[in-house]
Protein backbone atom coordinates (compact mmCIF):
# COMPACT_ATOMS: atom_id res chain seq x y z
CA UNK A 1 0.00 0.00 0.00
CA UNK A 2 1.57 3.43 -1.18
CA UNK A 3 1.09 6.68 0.89
CA UNK A 4 -0.37 9.26 -1.44
CA UNK A 5 -0.37 13.25 0.14
CA UNK A 6 -1.96 14.89 -2.10
CA UNK A 7 -1.15 19.07 -2.02
CA UNK A 8 -4.02 20.78 -3.97
CA UNK A 9 -6.82 18.23 -3.56
CA UNK A 10 -9.60 20.37 -4.78
CA UNK A 11 -8.53 21.78 -7.96
CA UNK A 12 -9.00 19.95 -11.23
CA UNK A 13 -5.18 17.86 -11.21
CA UNK A 14 -6.43 16.54 -7.35
CA UNK A 15 -9.91 15.56 -8.55
CA UNK A 16 -8.85 13.62 -11.21
CA UNK A 17 -5.87 12.14 -9.09
CA UNK A 18 -8.53 10.83 -6.49
CA UNK A 19 -10.24 9.42 -9.56
CA UNK A 20 -7.11 6.79 -9.98
CA UNK A 21 -7.13 6.24 -6.47
CA UNK A 22 -10.45 5.17 -6.63
CA UNK A 23 -9.65 2.37 -9.33
CA UNK A 24 -6.94 0.88 -7.04
CA UNK A 25 -8.10 1.15 -3.40
CA UNK A 26 -5.84 -1.92 -2.68
CA UNK A 27 -2.80 -0.10 -3.85
CA UNK A 28 -2.86 3.87 -2.70
CA UNK A 29 -3.64 4.98 0.69
CA UNK A 30 -4.81 8.94 1.05
CA UNK A 31 -2.28 9.39 3.93
CA UNK A 32 -2.36 13.53 3.15
CA UNK A 33 -4.76 16.46 1.88
CA UNK A 34 -4.39 19.65 1.01
CA UNK A 35 -6.23 22.80 0.20
CA UNK A 36 -6.50 26.68 0.06
CA UNK A 37 -10.49 27.70 1.35
CA UNK A 38 -12.58 24.85 0.32
CA UNK A 39 -13.47 23.31 3.66
CA UNK A 40 -16.81 22.31 2.78
CA UNK A 41 -15.19 19.73 -0.23
CA UNK A 42 -12.13 18.48 2.22
CA UNK A 43 -15.04 17.61 5.10
CA UNK A 44 -16.19 15.15 2.38
CA UNK A 45 -13.31 14.15 1.21
CA UNK A 46 -11.95 13.61 4.83
CA UNK A 47 -15.25 11.59 5.31
CA UNK A 48 -14.82 9.44 2.36
CA UNK A 49 -10.84 8.97 2.56
CA UNK A 50 -9.96 8.91 5.92
CA UNK A 51 -6.39 10.49 5.64
CA UNK A 52 -4.20 11.51 8.81
CA UNK A 53 -3.67 14.88 7.81
CA UNK A 54 -5.37 17.71 6.13
CA UNK A 55 -4.12 20.85 5.71
CA UNK A 56 -5.92 24.14 5.45
CA UNK A 57 -3.67 26.92 4.41
CA UNK A 58 -6.10 29.70 5.39
CA UNK A 59 -6.91 29.95 8.98
CA UNK A 60 -10.24 30.78 8.40
CA UNK A 61 -11.00 27.66 6.72
CA UNK A 62 -9.22 25.64 8.74
CA UNK A 63 -10.84 26.76 11.85
CA UNK A 64 -14.09 25.54 10.24
CA UNK A 65 -12.98 22.31 9.01
CA UNK A 66 -11.88 21.48 12.70
CA UNK A 67 -15.33 22.36 14.19
CA UNK A 68 -17.05 20.26 11.49
CA UNK A 69 -14.55 16.93 11.30
CA UNK A 70 -15.67 14.19 13.21
CA UNK A 71 -13.02 11.51 12.12
CA UNK A 72 -9.08 10.96 13.65
CA UNK A 73 -7.84 13.00 10.97
CA UNK A 74 -5.64 16.14 11.75
CA UNK A 75 -6.29 19.13 10.72
CA UNK A 76 -3.29 21.12 10.33
CA UNK A 77 -2.85 24.99 9.22
CA UNK A 78 -0.83 27.28 7.34
CA UNK A 79 2.52 27.24 4.49
CA UNK A 80 4.93 25.37 6.70
CA UNK A 81 2.53 22.15 7.27
CA UNK A 82 2.61 21.57 3.64
CA UNK A 83 6.22 21.25 4.14
CA UNK A 84 5.75 18.90 6.72
CA UNK A 85 2.89 16.39 5.13
CA UNK A 86 4.97 16.57 2.11
CA UNK A 87 8.44 15.43 3.75
CA UNK A 88 6.50 13.15 6.36
CA UNK A 89 7.97 9.88 7.33
CA UNK A 90 5.12 8.30 5.95
CA UNK A 91 4.68 9.63 2.84
CA UNK A 92 5.99 7.70 0.10
CA UNK A 93 4.09 9.40 -2.92
CA UNK A 94 3.34 13.42 -3.46
CA UNK A 95 1.49 14.67 -6.23
CA UNK A 96 2.24 18.42 -6.30
CA UNK A 97 -0.86 19.98 -7.55
CA UNK A 98 -1.03 22.92 -5.73
CA UNK A 99 -1.07 25.67 -8.57
CA UNK A 100 1.91 28.43 -8.69
CA UNK A 101 4.72 30.18 -6.41
CA UNK A 102 2.53 28.65 -3.34
CA UNK A 103 3.44 25.08 -4.08
CA UNK A 104 7.19 25.93 -4.59
CA UNK A 105 7.87 25.24 -1.30
CA UNK A 106 6.34 21.64 -0.06
CA UNK A 107 7.30 20.23 -3.43
CA UNK A 108 10.98 21.33 -2.43
CA UNK A 109 10.08 19.86 0.56
CA UNK A 110 9.63 16.89 -0.98
CA UNK A 111 12.30 16.52 -3.01
CA UNK A 112 14.50 16.90 -0.27
CA UNK A 113 13.22 14.25 2.01
CA UNK A 114 14.01 11.70 -1.17
CA UNK A 115 9.86 11.08 -2.15
CA UNK A 116 8.94 10.54 -5.53
CA UNK A 117 7.65 14.04 -6.69
CA UNK A 118 4.82 13.42 -9.40
CA UNK A 119 5.07 17.52 -10.13
CA UNK A 120 1.91 18.93 -11.84
CA UNK A 121 3.39 22.59 -10.00
CA UNK A 122 5.47 23.56 -12.60
CA UNK A 123 6.46 27.18 -11.02
CA UNK A 124 8.80 24.39 -9.05
CA UNK A 125 11.03 24.77 -11.86
CA UNK A 126 10.40 27.92 -13.01
CA UNK A 127 11.39 29.80 -10.05
CA UNK A 128 14.09 27.61 -8.64
CA UNK A 129 15.00 24.99 -11.72
CA UNK A 130 18.43 24.25 -10.44
CA UNK A 131 17.83 24.71 -6.64
CA UNK A 132 15.19 21.94 -6.94
CA UNK A 133 17.03 19.36 -9.53
CA UNK A 134 19.78 19.46 -6.85
CA UNK A 135 17.27 18.66 -4.48
CA UNK A 136 16.13 15.63 -6.44
CA UNK A 137 19.51 14.47 -7.21
CA UNK A 138 21.30 15.09 -3.52
CA UNK A 139 18.74 13.30 -1.73
CA UNK A 140 17.56 10.43 -4.48
CA UNK A 141 14.17 11.67 -4.97
CA UNK A 142 12.05 9.95 -8.08
CA UNK A 143 10.90 12.55 -10.31
CA UNK A 144 8.08 11.86 -12.64
CA UNK A 145 6.27 15.02 -14.65
CA UNK A 146 2.26 15.41 -14.60
CA UNK A 147 1.89 17.73 -17.39
CA UNK A 148 0.61 15.72 -20.46
CA UNK A 149 3.47 17.56 -22.39
CA UNK A 150 6.52 15.98 -20.02
CA UNK A 151 4.65 13.01 -19.40
CA UNK A 152 4.83 12.20 -23.34
CA UNK A 153 8.87 13.31 -23.84
CA UNK A 154 9.30 11.19 -20.61
CA UNK A 155 7.52 7.91 -21.97
CA UNK A 156 9.03 8.44 -25.31
CA UNK A 157 12.99 8.90 -23.70
CA UNK A 158 12.17 5.05 -21.77
CA UNK A 159 14.33 3.82 -24.95
CA UNK A 160 17.31 5.89 -24.59
CA UNK A 161 18.53 9.49 -25.37
CA UNK A 162 20.99 8.54 -28.05
CA UNK A 163 20.64 10.92 -30.81
CA UNK A 164 18.62 12.72 -29.43
CA UNK A 165 18.17 15.81 -31.60
CA UNK A 166 15.26 17.78 -30.16
CA UNK A 167 12.17 17.62 -28.27
CA UNK A 168 8.34 19.08 -29.31
CA UNK A 169 5.49 20.26 -27.10
CA UNK A 170 2.47 20.36 -28.57
CA UNK A 171 0.37 23.73 -27.39
CA UNK A 172 -3.51 23.43 -28.22
CA UNK A 173 -3.79 27.13 -28.62
CA UNK A 174 -6.54 27.61 -25.88
CA UNK A 175 -9.84 29.58 -27.77
CA UNK A 176 -7.76 31.79 -29.64
CA UNK A 177 -5.70 30.26 -31.76
CA UNK A 178 -7.36 31.17 -34.59
CA UNK A 179 -9.03 34.67 -33.93
CA UNK A 180 -6.54 37.62 -35.06
CA UNK A 181 -4.94 40.15 -32.54
CA UNK A 182 -6.90 43.03 -33.30
CA UNK A 183 -10.05 40.69 -32.10
CA UNK A 184 -8.72 40.21 -28.50
CA UNK A 185 -8.99 43.62 -26.79
CA UNK A 186 -11.99 43.09 -25.53
CA UNK A 187 -11.82 39.24 -24.78
CA UNK A 188 -13.30 38.69 -20.92
CA UNK A 189 -12.23 36.05 -18.41
CA UNK A 190 -15.19 34.06 -19.33
CA UNK A 191 -14.09 33.57 -23.00
CA UNK A 192 -10.49 33.49 -21.64
CA UNK A 193 -11.45 30.53 -19.88
CA UNK A 194 -13.50 29.17 -22.70
CA UNK A 195 -10.71 26.21 -23.13
CA UNK A 196 -12.13 23.56 -26.20
CA UNK A 197 -10.36 20.91 -24.61
CA UNK A 198 -9.38 20.83 -21.12
CA UNK A 199 -11.30 21.08 -17.89
CA UNK A 200 -8.80 22.86 -15.59
CA UNK A 201 -8.65 26.22 -13.49
CA UNK A 202 -9.38 29.59 -13.97
CA UNK A 203 -5.45 30.92 -13.40
CA UNK A 204 -4.71 28.15 -15.86
CA UNK A 205 -6.90 28.37 -18.44
CA UNK A 206 -5.85 31.96 -18.72
CA UNK A 207 -2.34 31.14 -19.11
CA UNK A 208 -3.21 28.64 -21.68
CA UNK A 209 -5.55 31.32 -23.10
CA UNK A 210 -2.11 33.70 -23.82
CA UNK A 211 0.44 30.79 -24.17
CA UNK A 212 1.90 31.15 -21.09
CA UNK A 213 1.44 27.70 -19.88
CA UNK A 214 3.35 26.73 -22.62
CA UNK A 215 6.39 29.00 -21.75
CA UNK A 216 6.44 27.53 -18.04
CA UNK A 217 6.38 24.14 -19.59
CA UNK A 218 9.85 25.01 -22.08
CA UNK A 219 11.14 26.25 -18.69
CA UNK A 220 10.37 23.54 -17.02
CA UNK A 221 11.22 20.78 -20.19
CA UNK A 222 14.11 22.75 -19.80
CA UNK A 223 15.37 21.63 -16.12
CA UNK A 224 13.40 18.03 -16.93
CA UNK A 225 15.46 17.09 -19.88
CA UNK A 226 18.49 19.03 -19.34
CA UNK A 227 18.21 20.82 -22.62
CA UNK A 228 18.88 23.92 -24.44
CA UNK A 229 16.21 26.17 -25.28
CA UNK A 230 17.33 26.01 -28.97
CA UNK A 231 16.32 22.05 -28.54
CA UNK A 232 13.12 22.74 -27.35
CA UNK A 233 10.63 23.48 -29.90
CA UNK A 234 6.49 24.09 -30.06
CA UNK A 235 3.75 23.52 -31.99
CA UNK A 236 0.16 24.02 -32.33
CA UNK A 237 -2.15 21.17 -32.23
CA UNK A 238 -5.88 21.75 -31.63
CA UNK A 239 -6.97 18.40 -31.00
CA UNK A 240 -4.73 17.65 -28.05
CA UNK A 241 -4.06 13.94 -29.25
CA UNK A 242 -0.68 14.02 -29.48
CA UNK A 243 0.70 15.52 -26.45
CA UNK A 244 4.28 15.93 -27.58
CA UNK A 245 7.25 14.65 -29.75
CA UNK A 246 10.91 13.52 -29.60
CA UNK A 247 12.89 14.04 -32.00
CA UNK A 248 16.15 11.91 -33.32
CA UNK A 249 19.41 12.38 -35.45
CA UNK A 250 18.54 9.65 -37.63
CA UNK A 251 15.23 11.74 -38.80
CA UNK A 252 13.42 9.08 -36.74
CA UNK A 253 10.67 10.93 -34.65
CA UNK A 254 8.72 9.09 -31.48
CA UNK A 255 5.20 10.55 -30.60
CA UNK A 256 2.78 9.93 -27.52
CA UNK A 257 -0.84 9.94 -28.56
CA UNK A 258 -3.92 9.39 -26.18
CA UNK A 259 -7.31 11.39 -25.11
CA UNK A 260 -7.13 14.57 -23.70
CA UNK A 261 -7.69 13.21 -20.01
CA UNK A 262 -4.85 13.89 -17.22
CA UNK A 263 -6.50 10.66 -15.47
CA UNK A 264 -4.15 8.90 -18.21
CA UNK A 265 -0.82 10.98 -16.84
CA UNK A 266 -1.87 11.10 -13.61
CA UNK A 267 -1.95 7.24 -13.30
CA UNK A 268 0.97 6.72 -15.14
CA UNK A 269 3.18 8.84 -12.83
CA UNK A 270 1.75 6.58 -9.70
CA UNK A 271 2.44 3.72 -11.34
CA UNK A 272 5.85 4.54 -12.91
CA UNK A 273 7.31 2.22 -14.35
CA UNK A 274 3.95 0.23 -14.52
CA UNK A 275 0.56 0.85 -16.00
CA UNK A 276 -2.53 0.96 -14.35
CA UNK A 277 -6.07 1.40 -15.51
CA UNK A 278 -6.88 5.47 -15.58
CA UNK A 279 -10.36 4.89 -16.52
CA UNK A 280 -9.44 6.99 -19.83
CA UNK A 281 -10.91 5.18 -22.99
CA UNK A 282 -8.55 3.98 -25.40
CA UNK A 283 -7.79 6.35 -28.27
CA UNK A 284 -9.59 5.70 -31.75
CA UNK A 285 -8.13 7.69 -34.34
CA UNK A 286 -10.69 6.63 -36.76
CA UNK A 287 -13.36 9.00 -34.71
CA UNK A 288 -11.33 11.40 -34.27
CA UNK A 289 -11.07 14.83 -36.69
CA UNK A 290 -8.13 15.29 -39.03
CA UNK A 291 -4.90 16.76 -36.81
CA UNK A 292 -3.81 19.62 -37.57
CA UNK A 293 -0.30 21.24 -37.08
CA UNK A 294 0.80 25.34 -36.84
CA UNK A 295 3.47 27.17 -36.26
CA UNK A 296 3.00 29.42 -33.16
CA UNK A 297 2.62 32.85 -33.83
CA UNK A 298 4.93 34.55 -31.43
CA UNK A 299 3.50 38.20 -31.92
CA UNK A 300 -0.15 37.22 -31.12
CA UNK A 301 0.79 34.38 -28.65
CA UNK A 302 3.74 37.11 -27.08
CA UNK A 303 3.57 35.60 -23.30
CA UNK A 304 5.54 32.26 -25.27
CA UNK A 305 8.29 34.67 -27.04
CA UNK A 306 8.72 35.96 -23.34
CA UNK A 307 9.20 32.41 -21.84
CA UNK A 308 12.00 31.63 -24.74
CA UNK A 309 13.79 35.27 -23.64
CA UNK A 310 13.68 34.71 -20.25
CA UNK A 311 14.90 31.11 -20.25
CA UNK A 312 17.72 32.40 -22.81
CA UNK A 313 18.30 34.93 -20.18
CA UNK A 314 18.21 32.53 -17.17
CA UNK A 315 18.73 33.50 -13.23
CA UNK A 316 16.22 35.22 -11.77
CA UNK A 317 13.82 36.29 -15.21
CA UNK A 318 12.02 32.84 -15.68
CA UNK A 319 11.10 33.95 -12.04
CA UNK A 320 10.25 37.43 -12.52
CA UNK A 321 8.42 36.63 -15.48
CA UNK A 322 6.12 33.88 -13.45
CA UNK A 323 5.50 36.16 -10.85
CA UNK A 324 4.88 38.93 -12.77
CA UNK A 325 2.24 36.58 -14.82
CA UNK A 326 0.51 35.46 -11.88
CA UNK A 327 -0.06 39.31 -10.88
CA UNK A 328 -1.17 40.35 -14.54
CA UNK A 329 -3.84 37.27 -14.47
CA UNK A 330 -5.16 38.07 -11.29
CA UNK A 331 -5.78 41.46 -12.11
CA UNK A 332 -7.62 40.79 -16.10
CA UNK A 333 -9.70 38.27 -13.82
CA UNK A 334 -10.49 41.06 -11.53
CA UNK A 335 -11.06 43.33 -14.43
CA UNK A 336 -8.75 45.49 -13.93
CA UNK A 337 -6.69 44.99 -16.97
CA UNK A 338 -7.35 43.90 -20.45
CA UNK A 339 -6.20 40.69 -21.61
CA UNK A 340 -3.78 42.02 -23.95
CA UNK A 341 -2.11 44.20 -20.66
CA UNK A 342 -0.88 40.91 -19.80
CA UNK A 343 1.87 40.36 -21.77
CA UNK A 344 2.58 43.86 -21.68
CA UNK A 345 2.56 43.86 -17.84
CA UNK A 346 5.20 41.18 -17.72
CA UNK A 347 7.83 42.86 -20.59
CA UNK A 348 7.79 45.70 -18.30
CA UNK A 349 8.30 43.68 -15.82
CA UNK A 350 11.31 42.20 -16.84
CA UNK A 351 12.86 45.28 -18.26
CA UNK A 352 12.19 47.05 -15.06
CA UNK A 353 13.85 44.01 -12.41
CA UNK A 354 17.17 43.89 -11.07
CA UNK A 355 18.82 40.42 -12.80
CA UNK A 356 20.36 38.06 -10.82
CA UNK A 357 21.24 34.24 -10.28
CA UNK A 358 19.13 33.30 -7.12
CA UNK A 359 21.38 30.34 -5.26
CA UNK A 360 19.23 29.58 -2.42
CA UNK A 361 15.14 29.61 -1.70
CA UNK A 362 15.24 32.94 0.16
CA UNK A 363 16.69 34.61 -2.42
CA UNK A 364 13.91 33.20 -5.05
CA UNK A 365 11.21 34.09 -2.71
CA UNK A 366 12.71 37.70 -2.49
CA UNK A 367 13.14 37.77 -6.09
CA UNK A 368 9.31 36.78 -6.22
CA UNK A 369 8.29 39.02 -4.12
CA UNK A 370 9.80 42.18 -5.81
CA UNK A 371 8.64 40.90 -9.23
CA UNK A 372 5.04 41.35 -7.80
CA UNK A 373 5.71 44.61 -5.95
CA UNK A 374 6.94 46.18 -9.90
CA UNK A 375 3.95 44.32 -11.47
CA UNK A 376 1.18 45.88 -9.30
CA UNK A 377 2.79 49.02 -10.04
CA UNK A 378 2.77 48.71 -13.30
CA UNK A 379 -1.13 47.65 -13.23
CA UNK A 380 -1.56 50.82 -10.68
CA UNK A 381 -0.40 53.08 -13.36
CA UNK A 382 -3.06 51.66 -15.58
CA UNK A 383 -6.02 53.08 -13.88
Amino acid sequence: MINLTLLGATGSIGKSTLAVVDLHPDQFNVFAISAHTNWQQMLELCKKYQPSFVVMTDENAAAQLTQQIQDKTVVLVGAKALDEIASHTQTDYVMAAIVGAAGMSSALAAAQAGKRIMLANKESLVLAGNIFMQAVKDNQAELVPVDSEHSAIFQCLQGGRSGLKKIQLTASGGPFLHTPLEKLVNVTPDQACAHPNWSMGRKISIDSATMMNKGLEVIEAHYLFNLSSEKIDVVMHPQSIIHSSVYFEDGSTLSQLGNPDMRSVISYAMSYPNRIASGVPSLDLTQNSPLEFYTPDFEKFSCLRLAFEALKQSGSSMGTMNAANEVAVDSFLKGRISFLDISTVIEKTLNEAEHFYPSTLSEVIHNDQSARAIADKIIKSYA
